[in-house]
């Protein structure tokens, strides 16, 4: 279960930026520039109602030099007020795996096994995972006490031909990484970030095919699973 974690959860540090605003601009960027990203970010958010995505996730080695890729979709919907999101994120290559969160729960269903890990999402106490969900439920005043200004912002066109401004937080206070890099589109939207470890391994989520605000049922959030899975708790 310990390296099952760091690859379904891994994906929070995309979604939780949906929800990040605007700090203060460094005398090293444009106001102007600083001000418009974070402008169109605060609308994307406040805009947000649904997520369905394409979602690729690359997990790089620095001492073997050598990378994983997974794949999958993820249906995401903020939580209302200081509410948790719900998420449902399921990885298809290499192997199936299905991560529902709702109200603060998590089931992470492994079909290979016939098994489900069953939890608070609250109760995970991986140091680097925490990091990672704790930024979901950040309000604007912890996000600006946690991370200093922005840095390295530039414009850049990833996979796909997307046009995107690229900048980079470092965390104030000890982390387990080192520093999370993000990709905004046009409307506003993060579509890609980074996560640089210590140690500099790092965590890289895309996501692709984006449509905001479709339909999605509360129903996706939940799995109906067989009397014959095993539960573990986590």
């Amino acid at each position: 279960m310990k390296k099952s974690f760091p690859l379904c959860l891994s994906v929070a540090l995309l979604l939780s930026t949906l929800s990040f605003v605007s700090v203060p601009s460094t005398k090293a960027q444009s106001a102007g520039l600083v001000s418009s990203i974070f402008s169109r970010m605060e609308h994307n958010k406040r805009s947000l109602k649904s997520l369905r995505a394409n979602i690729t996730m690359q997990k790089y080695n620095s001492q073997l030099r050598d990378s994983d890729t997974y794949q999958g979709v993820v249906l995401y919907i903020p939580g209302a007020g200081t509410g948790a999101a719900f998420i449902r994120l399921e990885w298809t290559n290499p192997q199936r795996e299905i991560l529902t969160v709702a109200n603060g729960n998590y089931d992470l269903f492994k079909p290979r096994l016939n098994i489900v890990y069953r939890g608070k999402t609250g109760s995970i106490k991986s140091s680097k995972d925490n990091d990672v969900l704790t930024l979901m439920s950040m309000s604007t005043a912890q996000l600006r006490a946690k991370f200093g200004e922005p840095q390295d912002m530039r414009e850049e066109t990833i996979w796909g031909g997307v046009w995107t401004q690229h900048f980079k937080v470092t965390p104030k206070a000890a982390a387990a990484y080192k520093y999370i890099e993000i990709w905004v589109d046009k409307d506003g939207m993060p579509v890609q970030t980074k996560m640089v470890e210590k140690n500099d391994d790092s965590t890289t989520v895309r996501l692709s095919s984006v449509e905001k605000n479709a339909s999605i049922s509360m129903d996706q959030f939940k799995q109906n699973l067989d009397s014959k899975v095993k539960v573990v708790k986590g």
